[in-house]
């Protein structure tokens, strides 16, 4: 969920005149070090609640016993787990450190994990040949541009208007139940037509004040009123028509935010279990040595404004799962009860 930041340039142009004192391992990793917690003192969303001085004096000393600036990017784990920092993150070489958050497998089917094994993919199809069914499972990348968020989301875009286009379906059923994260942009715009034209999410910092909207119009995604990327849409759109979401205990992150575009939406409802619970919404920050933070900066919100520490669904259902026959899921049963309803 990139946003423009103007801190990346002085981040940037303060390694520069730090570069120049390094001659040591050492030098390079309390730069590095140095860099983040100032980032993190600055920004993160619960600053206020973080004993910087302790933490500060305690990181610095953990540092000295690497030897290197890439095995150092372990101690992040304890940094951030101390300061509850678990959805930020630091990427170097395509790696990524941070805290690992271990999720309870208690309240998974057998079904569901069988399915999640099989790393399943996007999907569109047709049941009972009246309701569109997709699902719409985590988009992991590193590349947040323009180009390469509308070359994820057109795809999945064309393939919902394909179906749309030839058949005359009574209702959707939108499928979160693998979406664990990722990037949020291209999973909404390849859902464009189910949201139309209208602000879909936002964010509010710590004082609850509004810091960003983000909008779909004409099939472009607007963040702030800035164009960030796009899709080129097809034919009508689906914003009155019926729609089912489903949620899990591993719907997390960008699929929340996924979750939260289709709050307030007219015929819309929810079904399933309540979501993991990690709707902070992170900036992506330039650091030394070509690494990146991922640093939550603000609590991600519905198109009006509201806070969702978890989304719960309209109606509860748990480890009822069948992908193998969905006729047979009780999720996909409570779906297409709500659609069919006059």
């Amino acid at each position: 969920m990139r946003k423009s930041f103007i801190l990346l340039g002085i981040c940037g142009l303060s390694f520069q005149v730090n570069a120049q004192k390094i001659t040591t391992s050492q030098d390079s990793i309390k730069v590095f070090y140095d860099k983040l917690l100032g980032m993190l003192q600055s920004d993160y969303i619960h600053t206020k609640k973080v004993d910087w001085k302790t933490v500060g004096n305690e990181t610095l000393q953990n540092i000295k016993k690497y030897n290197d600036f890439k095995s150092s990017l372990k101690e992040t784990e304890t940094l951030f787990g101390t300061i509850g920092a678990t959805h930020c993150k630091v990427i170097y070489e395509n790696k990524v450190y941070g805290v690992t958050l271990k999720a309870s497998t208690d309240n998974l089917s057998e079904q569901w994990k069988e399915k999640y094994a099989s790393k399943p993919g996007f999907e569109v199809k047709v049941l009972e040949g009246k309701f569109g069914y997709i699902l719409m499972p985590g988009i992991k990348s590193f590349d947040f541009s323009v180009e390469n968020t509308h070359k994820t989301a057109q795809p999945m875009y064309d393939q919902i208007a394909g179906v749309k286009a030839k058949n005359k379906l009574e209702g959707w059923i939108i499928d979160l139940r693998f979406n664990t994260g990722g990037n949020s942009a291209p999973m909404l715009l390849a859902l464009y037509d189910f949201l139309g034209d209208n602000d879909i999410w936002g964010t509010v910092g710590p004082n609850k004040k509004q810091k960003s909207k983000v909008r779909l119009e004409k099939g472009n995604y607007l963040n702030n009123s800035k164009k960030t990327s796009f899709i080129n849409p097809a034919g009508e759109l689906l914003d009155k028509t019926k729609v089912a979401v489903i949620t899990g205990p591993l719907t997390a992150s960008s699929g929340e935010v996924t979750a939260l575009g289709f709050k307030g939406r007219d015929n819309t409802i929810f079904i399933g279990e309540k979501t993991f619970g990690m709707t902070t919404a992170n900036v992506d920050v330039a650091l030394p040595f070509s690494s990146t933070l991922i640093l939550s900066v603000a609590f991600d919100t519905d198109r009006f404004g509201n806070y969702y520490e978890q989304i719960i669904p309209d109606i509860a259902v748990s480890k009822q799962d069948n992908f193998n026959d969905l006729s047979a899921d009780r999720n996909i049963q409570e779906a297409i009860n709500f659609i069919a309803k006059k």
